[in-house]
């Protein structure tokens, strides 16, 4: 077992860039990709980088020193890379891609000239990037602030979503100021991480965003239409994966109620799901809550066990509120899938980690 997980920290490590055309020193390769009307780029992105570290410093301590030093070389060289996805004016934000200048959808051939696609900074990224970089208590506190301003109805209201949440004051997804209102439960799990993580005090904010998580997995909606409770992680596996880690780490009150149906959905669609990388991240989300199931023989899984797996999307039409376009953006033909080898690697590490704990 102690093999392949070091084996798969090797792995890892050996894909991050040493500096080349497309990806910086320190980025991880990945690819934005629609198989569909087939398009495939490669995009440099700091968001599997720094959501590898991430998960690579959450299981850091359970490793052997030899290990352990491998897996803070990696993390210091994706941190690096960090002020490069700074928001453009210098504010504490991040973005999914470079800043200054921007460089939205890079090396491609069409969206990177309309500014209609330049995305402002967004919580997610941020989230992670502030749970990697150790910030100041200052700028934690600067940011817990600033996350006010952007949450529903303190400019705007949401409006894709459904009535009951419509007045609901949850986190968006996006900061910029005349951007739409969006409710992802898997970013308010990573943002609601970041705020349990600091030990920050609960404003109706944090409430209200813990609200919509609670009963998008009460009322079953993640389980029926999850593209409409997670429009960049439109996958029941992916919002399980994301609710559980949260909930393991500081079993918030607001989601006690949940934990036991989460638990028996989970089970439930383990012996019902094929894919190997929706099995790992399932199984990886019953070992948090302590449940152990049939062991997955990770060691032996190979790229081909990446196939049909993709943990990230950008739906292009989720931004219209008109409702005939939002209909048809759960549509894969308008979704970008983001594919990196070095994060479903990162996934394995994980699960063989928690497995041996």
């Amino acid at each position: 077992m102690g093999d392949s997980l070091r084996s798969f920290i090797d792995k890892i490590g050996d894909l991050q860039s040493d500096g080349d055309k497309y990806f910086p020193e320190g980025i991880f390769p990945a690819y934005r990709d629609n198989s569909m009307i087939g398009y495939n780029r490669p995009d440099t992105t700091i968001f599997f980088s720094a959501i590898i570290a991430f998960t690579l410093q959450t299981i850091r301590e359970k490793c052997d020193l030899e290990t352990q030093d491998k897996i803070d070389l990696i993390i210091s060289k994706v941190v690096q890379n960090y002020p490069d996805f700074q928001n453009k004016d210098g504010l504490k934000t991040y973005n999914f891609w470079k800043t200054k200048p921007s460089k939205h959808f890079p090396n491609g051939n069409l969206f990177r000239h309309f500014e209609h696609f330049r995305i402002p900074d967004d919580v997610d990224d941020t989230a992670f990037i502030y749970l990697t970089s150790n910030p100041e208590k200052e700028e934690v506190l600067w940011l817990k602030e600033k996350l006010k301003s952007h949450a529903n109805g303190s400019k705007q209201w949401i409006q894709n979503t459904y009535p009951e949440y419509q007045r609901l004051k949850a986190y968006s997804t996006w900061f910029g100021k005349n951007m739409y209102i969006e409710f992802d439960v898997c970013v308010l799990s990573n943002l609601l991480y970041f705020v349990f993580k600091n030990d920050l005090l609960l404003n109706e904010h944090d409430e209200a965003s813990l609200e919509y998580i609670r009963s998008v997995i009460e009322t079953d909606r993640y389980l029926n239409v999850p593209f409409r409770c997670a429009h960049q992680y439109p996958r029941t596996p992916l919002i399980i994966y994301h609710v559980s880690r949260l909930i393991t780490a500081f079993y918030p009150a607001h989601l006690k109620s949940i934990k036991e149906k989460l638990i028996n959905d989970t089970i439930q669609l383990l012996k019902e799901t094929e894919n190997p990388m929706d099995r790992v991240i399932l199984s990886t989300s019953l070992l948090r809550f302590g449940i152990k199931t049939e062991r997955i023989a990770v060691e032996n899984y190979t790229i081909k066990d990446f196939g049909n797996f993709y943990f990230f999307i950008a739906g292009l039409m989720t931004a219209y509120e008109n409702k005939l376009l939002y209909r048809i953006s759960s549509s894969k033909l308008f979704h970008m899938h983001w594919l990196c080898e070095a994060h479903n690697w990162t996934l394995l590490a994980e699960y063989e980690t928690l497995w041996n704990k």
